[in-house]
């Protein structure tokens, strides 16, 4: 009952994230996929991992840490809903991928999780899956 309303939630809620993740989804759609908690992971080749709605795209090499980090960006957007994209996915994806960030990170010794948006979907994780990563 509970992976009903997590769908459901993420389905109508967070409806635009979800919808982005859904069309990334069939786009991988001959990788590997299985439920987590009732999202819906897709594990793929790239080194890169994201988290749209219910849909995970986490890389083949990843371990229980990312998988649990990037299900607390689930739990993001359930909460800020329509919203995610501008709070959570925006700032996040240039956190990752924008040279001035990787240097400052690298300059000032920065993990990559210290981003708020990164130490939050950790929280959440942990919290939702009680999984134990660390």
């Amino acid at each position: 009952m509970k992976k009903i309303w997590y769908r459901l939630w993420q389905w109508t809620w967070g409806f635009p994230q979800t919808f982005l993740g859904f069309l990334l989804y069939l786009w991988n759609y001959s990788h590997k996929h299985y439920d987590y908690f009732g999202a819906c992971v897709t594990e793929w080749k790239s080194d890169n991992c994201v988290s749209l709605g219910m849909f995970l795209f986490v890389s083949e090499k990843a371990g229980k840490r990312v998988l649990v980090h990037e299900y607390g960006h689930t739990v993001q957007s359930m909460v800020l809903g329509w919203t995610y994209l501008l709070i959570i996915g925006i700032p996040s994806a240039l956190w990752e991928h924008l040279y001035y960030w990787k240097r400052y990170r690298k300059r000032n010794r920065r993990s990559y999780y210290s981003f708020y948006t990164e130490s939050w979907a950790d929280l959440w994780g942990y919290r939702v899956t009680e999984d134990i990563f660390l």
